[in-house]
């Protein structure tokens, strides 16, 4: 396993938490300073077997770890990130880091994902940007970056990787898998592909299968991409990056993140520093503004071709897919399960959840349900710490309660 320097710092005493080295960070309940790593797996002649036909490997998996790993194995929780997020969920890598990592409001000592008790995993998803083999990599055939020539990925393939990975760290199950939105799709379909992986999942606002309106978001974000000049196909390394596409497929994406009460409340009809409409195609109010802002920050940290894959790989998720029904799809899987939606959801309402606590009830699953009511939207995951914590820990310490570990996860211990 490829693995990055261990963690550096020039400012105070390192300490080990997992295999991931920090330094204390004065913050109350942080995790520290966190160094992302790397494993590679699929190594030829085992290369991973894709679910559109083609085969990948060697693949490169950037992972970050956070709390100590038990000598029987038994606590390790796979948190799986969205569409825009990385492996990074928690604390800085840097003391001069001015943003935390995605989920910290969840992740660290006494909070819900209590790095105290259990081992958190996060990596990032294959075909993605940040460290883990997507379009940008080099493709060992050519010498070159895959671009467009990189194979069509799904959500099984993430999790085909996921599950590589954890064969590498020695995890032979999972006490929970937990993610929102995409990542709350690869939980899911963990439970599914892999019941004997994982003792729980955590699917917070998500659904079984992307809806027709999502999909349309989606399409035209691809769109705006692939119309941008500096797109070339996909072949743009190298070149000027298609900016202006990326950052109007963010735009889009991020309308769908937010409620309009959100909306409303944060932006209204505000006018952006003027007195009166310009008469102008110009940014006039407020809203605007903040779409541009958002689209143009989120191009110097994404790739537009990952967007592309991603995106793709979200249309295409469909539990059900070869199945006659959600309930037969998940029949099988072995696993406890709290689903968690938020009640101005509109990219994944409540019903979509609904549906998923439905078909687990028939097939007699041990499920919980639990609806936030909360004004911030799909974003809400991101956001309503004090609405989640509480349930997440409580249903985690449950899971731990029952969990028995694999025999040979104990012999190794």
């Amino acid at each position: 396993m490829k693995e990055s320097s261990d963690s550096a710092s020039a400012t105070g005493d390192t300490s080990q938490i997992g295999d991931v080295p920090i330094v204390a960070d004065p913050e109350a309940g942080s995790v520290g300073l966190v160094t992302t790593r790397f494993a590679t797996v699929a190594t030829p002649p085992g290369v991973l077997a894709l679910e559109g036909g083609q085969s990948l490997g060697p693949i490169t998996v950037a992972y970050e770890t956070y709390g100590t790993l038990n000598e029987r194995r038994d606590n390790a929780v796979l948190v799986s990130h969205a569409l825009s997020g990385d492996a990074h969920v928690a604390g800085r890598h840097k003391p001069s880091d001015k943003r935390l990592g995605w989920w910290d409001m969840l992740v660290g000592p006494g909070k819900a994902l209590d790095t105290d008790r259990y081992f958190v995993i996060c990596s990032n998803v294959l075909g993605g940007c940040n460290g883990t083999t997507g379009p940008a990599s080099i493709d060992p055939a050519t010498g070159e970056p895959f671009g467009t020539t990189f194979p069509i990925i799904t959500i099984a393939d993430m999790v085909d990787v996921q599950m590589l990975l954890l064969d590498q760290l020695g995890i032979p199950k999972l006490l929970a898998t937990i993610g929102g939105s995409m990542g709350g799709m690869q939980a899911l379909q963990l439970s599914v592909a892999y019941p004997q992986r994982t003792h729980s999942v955590i699917a917070i606002a998500t659904a079984a299968q992307q809806s027709a309106q999502a999909i349309a978001f989606n399409e035209v974000g691809r769109q705006a991409i692939m119309a941008d000049p500096q797109w070339r196909g996909g072949h743009y390394y190298g070149h000027k990056l298609p900016r202006r596409g990326l950052s109007v497929a963010r735009m889009i994406g991020h309308i769908t993140y937010l409620s309009d009460h959100a909306m409303r409340e944060k932006f209204g009809r505000r006018l952006q520093e003027l007195p009166d409409y310009s008469f102008t195609f110009s940014a006039d109010f407020e809203v605007e503004s903040y779409l541009h802002y958002q689209g143009m920050a989120f191009t110097d940290r994404f790739d537009a071709n990952s967007y592309l894959y991603i995106t793709r790989a979200i249309d295409y998720f469909d539990l059900t897919r070869g199945k006659a029904s959600l309930a037969e799809a998940l029949r099988h899987t072995e696993a406890r399960f709290l689903c968690m939606s938020f009640s101005s959801d509109g990219l994944h309402p409540p019903y979509q959840l609904k549906e998923i606590v439905s078909a687990l009830r028939a097939t007699h699953k041990h499920v919980s349900y639990y609806e936030a009511q909360s004004d911030f939207g799909h974003d809400s995951f991101l956001l309503e710490r004090f609405k989640m914590e509480g349930v997440i820990s409580n249903f985690l310490a449950s899971s731990a309660a029952t969990f028995k570990p694999p025999v040979a996860a104990t012999e190794r211990a």
